[in-house]
């Protein structure tokens, strides 16, 4: 039997869509197949397994989405220019991928081992250069002495929650998607202001 590449982007596309919406471990292979419009020996054929084909869709998602940040993290951008470009970078593929977000903390909680196990996972944290960059601009004097992990998860914190959330700030707000959107737009400024100044010398 020939794979067929048309068959094959119908799983994926069913199978991500199911995941972004529900989760991996709630979504079934049976689901996957009757969205894809296909019967199960033909997903097992074309993935073998629901692992085989989120191990797939995983690499994709994040490769795709976080190349950009990676390349940010690692230039030779001033430390501010840099959180700027990162912070709003990221709001942007979250605001094209609102789900995303929802779909790599079911990833996180998933176990230890798998998360150990996929090598596309280290590119949602920070970079070697980016954490040396802080401990340096410290040192210098150029910024207060700051631990790169916590200065990390603070800005992803920042540009992540939100995204999070969002219904709940939608419901206690009463926006709509459009405003929502306005929202998240103001965060490209506000975010990086509040990470720029938790690093100026007091």
């Amino acid at each position: 039997m020939t794979k067929n590449k048309t068959t094959e982007q119908k799983i994926f596309d069913a199978a991500t869509e199911l995941f972004l919406e529900k989760g991996v471990d709630r979504t079934s292979v049976r689901e996957i197949a009757t969205k894809a419009d296909i019967n199960l020996a033909l997903m097992n054929y074309y993935f073998r397994s629901k692992e085989n084909l989120f191990d797939a869709i995983f690499s994709q998602l994040v490769k795709k989405n976080t190349r950009k940040l990676i390349k940010i993290l690692d230039s030779d951008l001033g430390l501010e220019e840099k959180v700027r470009q990162y912070v709003v970078v990221y709001i942007d593929m979250l605001s094209e991928n609102p789900l995303l977000v929802s779909f790599v903390m079911s990833i996180l909680h998933r176990s230890r081992e798998r998360i150990t196990e996929m090598k596309a996972i280290s590119s949602l944290y920070s970079t070697d250069t980016f954490a040396q960059q802080i401990i340096e601009e410290g040192k210098k004097g150029n910024i207060r002495r700051t631990d790169p992990t916590q200065f990390y998860v603070d800005m992803l914190s920042l540009i992540a929650f939100p995204f999070a959330i969002k219904l709940l700030v939608m419901d206690k707000r009463g926006f709509t998607e459009e405003e929502f959107a306005e929202f998240i737009q103001e965060r490209k400024e506000r975010v990086p202001e509040m990470l720029i100044d938790s690093l100026k010398l007091r």
